[in-house]
């Protein structure tokens, strides 16, 4: 047999590394050969592919996804403003009330309390919520805010409308809380922007949780405009019917509280029929509002009737009721030692001497005073004051402040004439003549030397202040200035009549017949003294000074008529 020697014919076998070496002795690694195919490979694996899914479900799916995601941000966003309103809200300060908001006007009214007029720049007093009735608290709830005695001091739903409108360039939005509004008017200026709306939410909110709803209230009731001027309920109590705050009716208090609507439109209630009739259905409006929360029954209801309003604009005799505010507006502040600015802004109540009722009756009698020559101007002076005390219930010294500011009965100089040797003549004698001290002394001097005889030899300086108060306390009030003109001990020459009965009269002039320049009169009971003086002059023109003039008609009687009416309060003759 032939021995096999040549081994090259020899099939390798897997893993041998050549003639006389295995595996594992491999000496050169770096000469091994790749591996030969896998004489045993695996099956091939099947290929699986994804099944695609129908559009419709695609589409929910990628649906479902933005909308988790849209969520998501929108509680993020909601979370972040969230966070936005805490902050602004801790950092948020409820500012101090603007300046005009706390000046206040002094009012005037006459001996009984009616309303003669205000001075300063707002027509507006404040008043202490317990000085308004409830019903009239209740009668504003129902008319601007039904909710205010329970909400948290915003309106969402109106905050959210003015924020369109704002946006949108559209009209202001209304339905704001009585919170704030009283905000809006009282704390911040009145511009309308988003951002200031925001800041008012702001304040009302903190606003309604630091402070009690009575409160707001009584702020709101002080701020609010009403129209006619009146800024607060007092000044348009006062405005409207001619009353204080305290005094206010149900139905009054309802048609204040339809008022605040439309303030400046409906500040004619009374004077136009159209604004009238639109005014009456608000106010009914407000009371059904009312009888629905309780505030009121249906026997209240039934008895309210529309009330009558004080005539707007005002009539001539508001216009002549100025000088009798100069008069005591002046008076007042001496009394007080401050300026009549300090006066005006104070948020004082003065009460003068003055009858309004006699006042007017006076004003409307010597409206129908005879003409006076032709290119000559009559003047007419009227001066009431009480005998023994001297105050003054009759200022008569224009007819209209607007046109003569200068007051014929203070500072007019009347001829008096005969007026001395009258006095002289008289019981008292040189005494109350000497109280003229001129030949033409004021026809409120010359009243004040006639009271003197009516009061029997005792002489009261005049004065037309009575009481001033702020915030129900009282700051000052008169003692009438009194003194003897006859020398102590000697007996009174007059013997004063039962009370009320017809005293003296005296009646004069200078200059007789045509030429009469001036006409005096005066006549008095033990209650009251009434001193009219006539007097025509041609105005100044130019460098030319104004010179007297004749008197025309029967000035005589007038005098005395006009007399007779500022003694009794009513028209005479």
């Amino acid at each position: 047999m032939e021995l096999v020697t040549d081994m090259t014919d020899v099939p390798e076998v897997a893993g041998s590394t050549g003639p006389g070496t295995t595996a594992s002795e491999d000496p050169d690694p770096t000469t091994a050969q790749e591996p030969g195919p896998d004489p045993h490979p695996d099956p091939p694996k099947r290929v699986r592919r994804r099944r695609r899914l129908p559009r419709r479900v695609r589409s929910r799916r990628r649906r479902g996804r933005w909308i988790r995601r849209g969520l998501i941000a929108l509680l993020t966003l909601v979370l972040a403003l969230c966070g936005a309103v805490v902050v602004a809200y801790r950092l948020t300060v409820i500012p101090d009330p603007h300046p005009e908001t706390v000046v206040q006007s002094t009012v005037f009214v006459d001996a009984s309390g009616e309303y003669l007029g205000r001075r300063g720049p707002v027509d507006r007093q404040d008043v202490k919520l317990s000085q308004v009735p409830r019903q009239v608290q209740d009668a504003v709830i129902a008319a601007e805010n039904r909710s205010f005695r329970t909400d948290s001091g915003v309106s969402p739903t109106a905050v959210v409308r003015a924020a369109v409108s704002t946006l949108s360039g559209g009209e202001r939005q209304g339905g704001s809380t009585i919170t704030q509004q009283y905000v809006k008017n009282a704390l911040l200026s009145p511009e309308q922007s988003l951002t200031r709306k925001a800041r008012e939410a702001l304040i009302a909110v903190k606003l309604d949780r630091t402070r009690s709803k009575e409160s707001i209230l009584e702020g709101y009731l002080n701020t609010v405009y009403f129209g006619r001027g009146a800024a607060g309920v007092q000044s348009a109590a006062r405005n409207y019917f001619g009353v204080d705050a305290k005094d206010l009716t149900l139905s009054q208090g309802a048609a204040l509280a339809a008022i605040i609507n439309l303030p400046s439109y409906y500040e004619r209630a009374g004077a136009d029929a159209k604004v009238t009739a639109t005014l009456h259905k608000r106010w009914e409006w407000v009371l059904g509002g009312m009888l629905g929360a309780g505030t009121i029954t249906a026997k209240d209801r039934a008895q309210a009737s529309f009330p009558a309003f004080r005539f707007y604009p005002p009539g001539a005799t508001d216009g002549q009721r100025q000088y009798l505010i100069d008069m005591a507006a002046a008076e007042a502040a001496k009394r007080l030692g401050i300026s009549q600015d300090e006066l005006a802004r104070g948020g004082y109540t003065v009460r003068t001497t003055f009858d309004v009722a006699a006042q007017d009756a006076t004003a409307e009698r010597v409206g129908d005073a005879p003409p006076a020559a032709k290119g000559a101007r009559l003047h007419t002076a009227v001066v009431a004051m009480v005998p023994g005390d001297g105050a003054v219930r009759v200022l008569y010294g224009g007819a209209e402040y607007a046109k003569q500011p200068f007051n014929d009965a203070v500072s007019g100089a009347v001829e008096a004439g005969t007026a001395l040797t009258a006095l002289k003549k008289s019981d008292l004698d040189v005494p109350a003549a000497s109280l003229i001290r001129t030949a033409t002394p004021s026809p409120l001097r010359l009243a004040s030397a006639y009271a003197a005889v009516a009061a029997g030899a005792t002489y009261a300086k005049p004065y037309t202040v009575a009481k001033i108060t702020r915030a129900g306390r009282t700051l000052y009030t008169a003692r009438p200035d009194t003194r003897r003109l006859l020398p102590a001990g000697a007996a009174v020459p007059v013997a004063k009549p039962p009370s009320g009965a017809f005293l003296r009269s005296f009646t004069g002039g200078a200059g007789t017949g045509p030429g009469t320049r001036t006409v005096w009169h005066t006549e008095s009971d033990d209650h009251l003294s009434v001193t009219v003086a006539l007097f025509a002059e041609h105005p100044a023109k130019g460098k030319h000074p104004a010179t007297p003039a004749r008197l025309s008609g029967s000035p005589e009687q007038f005098a005395q008529a006009v007399a007779g009416t500022a003694r009794t309060g009513r028209a005479t003759g």
